[in-house]
């Protein structure tokens, strides 16, 4: 595929993976299964066999030398640094708006970076189905079976087939994520897909239908691929918002989205609850990230991320969060774990920002 790009929007606050991620340091620059490689590396390796050496990172200017560091062979003019947080449509606009100028033809697709995919052959054969769906002038995305009724994501409703296409079909509406009885009901019906946030779309025709609801901000990063220098007079000024409600659901009353239907293992690894059902399980009923000798644990299940560079000891807990850094010591159970969080506000309200 000469065309296709493969767009890694690299961001996030690093609240809800506290203490292991930070907002210097957000989990897609950390190893969180066990591979040897950060989230960013294997989103990278995931993508390689379908883009070879044409891959974009659009990240912070917080976070843009250790990108460089963790992808020392990604060539400097496809690293893309925001100059602060606007949300998803600036950042994935920016980068269809300078492959536009480079290749007319460019396609796009965008992939979190901090995302856990199993199975990838099966996720690049969805990719390249969405890449041959996108040339009919569709945004594409990729919706992910539901495993369970998930109040945590959003969802897309699955219409008709898409023209002529393979397993493509239409979206016929993006939807908030659902109270508890709602989402069993979206389960049941086999109707809808979650919405990973995966979009495949040609660069030009990403930035048209931006153009029809935002068309200031589809100017704006036009004039930013043409004139790059002007990004720290630009780039405050640009509406913060996400590319699902800039471009996605509107998109979608249109017509103009299609979903390709993907059943490979995902998961956004959202909380600590998320991360221990990535991790092997040990004969003793814990989970570990991190050096296993440095944790001892009798009659113990949950979690233990090892990172502080000494010894953590479990007697007789069950479901237990325990999270050790040098700094700073989380402990918690998985039925807490979302109110990580609201930790972090209360530290940065009390002044203490060098833990954040």
């Amino acid at each position: 595929m000469p065309h296709f790009w493969g767009v890694i929007p690299a961001g996030g606050a690093g609240t809800r993976l506290w203490p292991l991620s930070r907002r210097s340091s957000p989990k897609f620059l950390h190893d969180l299964t066990g591979s040897g490689h950060s989230l960013l590396q294997d989103t990278v390796s995931r993508l390689t066999p379908l883009t070879g050496a044409r891959v974009m990172v659009v990240t912070g200017v917080r976070h843009a030398d250790a990108v460089r560091e963790q992808l020392p062979d990604l060539p400097a003019d496809q690293v893309l640094v925001e100059p602060s947080p606007r949300d998803s449509m600036p950042a994935i606009g920016l980068a269809a708006a300078v492959l536009e100028a480079r290749d007319p033809e460019a396609v796009i697709g965008s992939f979190a970076a901090d995302h856990v995919i199993g199975d990838p052959e099966s996720f690049r054969d969805c990719v390249r189905e969405a890449v041959a769906t996108a040339d009919s002038g569709a945004l594409v995305t990729l919706g992910i079976t539901p495993g369970y009724p998930a109040t945590g994501f959003g969802y897309l409703k699955v219409g008709d087939p898409w023209l002529d296409a393979h397993r493509a079909r239409q979206v016929v509406e993006f939807v908030e994520k659902p109270p508890r009885d709602l989402a069993e009901r979206y389960l049941e019906s086999g109707s809808y897909r979650w919405n990973a946030g995966m979009f495949i779309v040609r660069a030009s025709t990403l930035l048209d239908l931006l153009a029809t609801w935002h068309p200031e901000l589809a100017e704006s990063l036009r004039q930013l691929a043409a004139e790059p220098a002007m990004i720290d007079q630009v780039w405050p000024s640009l509406t913060r918002i996400s590319i699902d409600h800039a471009v996605a659901e509107p998109a979608a009353d249109a017509g103009r989205v299609a979903v390709v239907p993907a059943d490979f293992p995902w998961d956004d690894v959202g909380d600590f609850a998320s991360l221990t059902s990535l991790l092997e399980e040990a004969p003793d009923g814990l989970r570990v990230l991190g050096p296993r000798d440095e944790v001892v644990s009798r009659d113990s299940t949950g979690l233990v991320a090892a990172h502080g560079g000494r010894t953590v000891v479990t007697l007789g807990v069950e479901d237990i969060v325990v999270v050790d850094t040098p700094d700073a010591l989380l402990v918690t159970t998985r039925e807490r774990v979302q109110e990580v969080k609201d930790i972090v506000e209360i530290l940065q309200g009390s002044g203490r920002e060098d833990l954040t």
